[in-house]
């Protein structure tokens, strides 16, 4: 990819690095599991681009990559199935009441923890109180909560969650993991009920799963799993040629045509997610509409998508992509076609007329990212903007850019924790906690309200539609792509499963 980018960008000395807050999701491309499942002295390692976030508290989760991997161990009253339906997991069945004020919840029959003891409805009280901070003394830890009046213990097979206003949206938060009470540790001794259990971890080596055999609904095929760490992109080709991999999710076009005629598959979806080159709004700059108008003239997604990702991926201009159906909005992507001119007025009337400098914060381990951020900045030479790379680590990223907005751009895929419109949305509302490009706009803020306190499902589609418009409008961000998810898989495995989310199911494995 380096190379070839050279070649076609006549770019100087380049920096190398990505990042990703991404996703694996989306259409299949592979074949439906047919092989043998019965081998029980069965293994397989799988890469993963960074280490597992220090604490394996669900509930304190934040990387994307940290989630898809306690996806196999923990789970929820529900869980997405891979067309993105919410079907029971911790609960056999649900009700909903009062026009969408009450969930009430059956606990399933004999479900285990992986401790071995009985989940109980004591524990689900306790795990969505955990989040919710009812007792207002402790952190609000999944926002949609704060909705949250009270839980209540029906019987000992019955939990109810009443809540202050109706929410049709509300079941698809109810995700959050259901954990022990008696963990004293969380963070530390991860418990779930999961397909897999948690073995042990090697600090920036990997993390060892086995699969749990009470588990209370299809057991996983493959027994272990290593998830071995790979932080250097230029060494995934390597390691999965070598046989020390298995499979590796998210590699570039370059990584997989390097793989053909090999002994591995190549899966092709969506990553479902936004890729952006995001504005810290509250810099100098980009406080201004008109600078931020004159990036997106300036940039062409595709150019980006043609240059660096042999033309797969779908353009978007707001912050939905396509696997959201009613809500995303395609013509969003036609609204900044590239035009120089039209940015170096722009800039004028801003008073950059002789452009500006600013510095992209990327994360160093997610090569498409990396690839993207190269080439907008061969874009916006043509309007005399002078943007850096800056490669930082993954933790530096997040506890800088992400937790502490200290950075002035940076290319990064944002997810969804939940397949809603709400939960991409959340956090450009002023006041959000997520809210890390510091966005704030009085009729986003009232659109948003206007989406979460209807119950009329054409009325709450039309706010969040609203919601695009403005973020497109106002150029919050440079929009760029939903990028295509390519997954390298050895042949000798099968049953690879693309979903809606950023989740990697472990347990749809086999070996052939």
């Amino acid at each position: 990819m380096k190379r070839r980018m050279k070649a076609i960008l006549a770019m100087s000395v380049l920096l190398t690095l990505t990042i990703a807050l991404s996703a694996c999701s989306g259409d299949k491309a592979g074949e439906t599991p047919s092989g043998d499942p019965s081998a029980d002295e069965s293994s397989i390692t799988i890469g993963i681009p960074q280490d597992l976030e220090e604490s394996l508290d669900p509930h304190m989760a934040v990387a994307a990559g940290t989630k898809e991997i306690l996806f196999n161990i923990y789970e929820g009253l529900v869980k997405p199935d891979k067309d993105g339906n919410m079907v029971p997991a911790v609960a056999s069945s649900y009700t909903v009441e009062e026009g969408g004020k009450t969930y009430t919840f059956t606990l399933r029959d004999g479900i285990l923890f992986h401790d071995g003891t009985q989940v109980t409805v004591e524990d689900i009280k306790y795990s969505i109180e955990r989040c919710a901070d009812t007792s207002g003394e402790g952190t609000l830890l999944v926002p949609a909560f704060s909705n949250i009046e009270s839980v209540e213990i029906v019987d000992e097979k019955t939990v109810s969650i009443h809540l202050k206003e109706a929410s049709t949206d509300f079941l698809s938060e109810l995700t959050v993991a259901i954990i022990p009470k008696h963990n004293e540790d969380p963070a530390g001794n991860a418990i779930g009920t999961g397909p897999y259990r948690y073995v042990s971890r090697s600090i920036q080596e990997n993390i060892v799963l086995t699969r749990f055999d009470d588990y209370w609904g299809t057991p996983a095929n493959i027994k272990d799993i290593t998830l071995r760490i790979i932080a250097d992109g230029d060494m995934i080709v390597t390691n999965l040629k070598s046989g020390s991999v298995d499979m590796f999710c998210r590699i570039s076009t370059d990584q997989a045509n390097e793989l053909a005629g090999t002994d591995f598959e190549i899966y092709e979806g969506t990553m479902n997610l936004v890729q952006a080159m995001y504005l810290n709004n509250s810099f100098e700059p980009f406080q201004d509409i008109r600078v931020r108008q004159a990036l997106c003239y300036a940039v062409s997604p595709q150019e980006i998508l043609d240059l660096g990702f042999d033309g797969k991926g779908t353009i978007i201009g707001s912050s939905m992509f396509p696997a959201f159906g009613k809500y995303y909005l395609p013509e969003l992507s036609d609204l900044y076609g590239k035009d120089i001119e039209k940015a170096k007025e722009l800039l004028s009337e801003a008073g950059y007329g002789d452009g500006f400098s600013f510095t992209i914060t990327v994360p160093s381990n997610y090569q498409q990212h990396i690839d993207t951020a190269q080439i907008i900045v061969e874009q916006l030479k043509e309007i005399n903007v002078d943007a850096t790379i800056n490669l930082v680590e993954w933790g530096t990223w997040v506890e800088e850019a992400y937790t502490g907005r200290n950075f002035e751009a940076t290319v990064v895929g944002v997810d969804a924790s939940t397949l809603t419109a709400g939960a991409l949305l959340e956090r450009f509302r002023s006041d959000s906690s997520k809210n890390f490009i510091n966005f704030s706009n009085e009729a986003y803020d009232a659109a948003y309200a206007g989406a979460q306190a209807s119950t009329d499902d054409k009325e709450q589609t039309a706010y969040y539609q609203e919601c695009e418009r403005i973020l497109a409008e106002q150029a919050a961000n440079v929009y760029i792509q939903d990028m295509a998810c390519l997954v390298a898989l050895n042949k000798k495995y099968g049953g690879y499963e693309f979903y809606p989310l950023y989740v990697q199911d472990f347990a749809s494995l086999y070996i052939r």
